[in-house]
């Protein structure tokens, strides 16, 4: 259960301050019709992840520089996995996956990058560490 709260935490505060530093300092957009993601965001989302890993390594079976790297993991497929719903959806024409929050779209935007990285975070956590 400690590991699904770490995961989430270290992907969605990696998001957040992935999409604000990519508004103070970012210059060059990652995919230019799919996402505002910048490099400069996604690089500071990362090393952010990473140190908020680490501050919560003592819930995981990782240690500090373990749980850093699996969180700098985990927050960079959340990343990749929050450009590939949004390719999903322009795909398809959607804007929201649903309006169950107003403003915020719905649930799966919300989760996409969790629901991304959680199986990544998984099988490395399976075969890695052997746990």
């Amino acid at each position: 259960v400690l590991l699904i709260a770490f995961l989430v935490k270290v992907v969605q505060f990696g998001d957040l301050l992935e999409y604000f530093f990519g508004r103070r300092i970012g210059r060059r957009r990652i995919a230019q019709e799919l996402s505002p993601k910048t490099y400069e965001g996604v690089a500071a989302g990362l090393v952010c992840a990473a140190l908020i890993g680490g501050v919560l390594h003592w819930i995981t079976p990782f240690g500090v520089w373990g749980a850093m790297a699996m969180a700098a993991l985990a927050s960079a497929t959340g990343m990749a996995g929050n450009i590939v719903f949004a390719a999903i959806k322009r795909d398809r024409g959607v804007r929201d996956w649903s309006h169950l929050i107003p403003g915020q779209g719905g649930v799966l935007d919300q989760l996409d990058s969790v629901l991304f990285a959680a199986p990544i975070l998984y099988h490395v956590t399976r075969y890695v560490w052997a746990i």
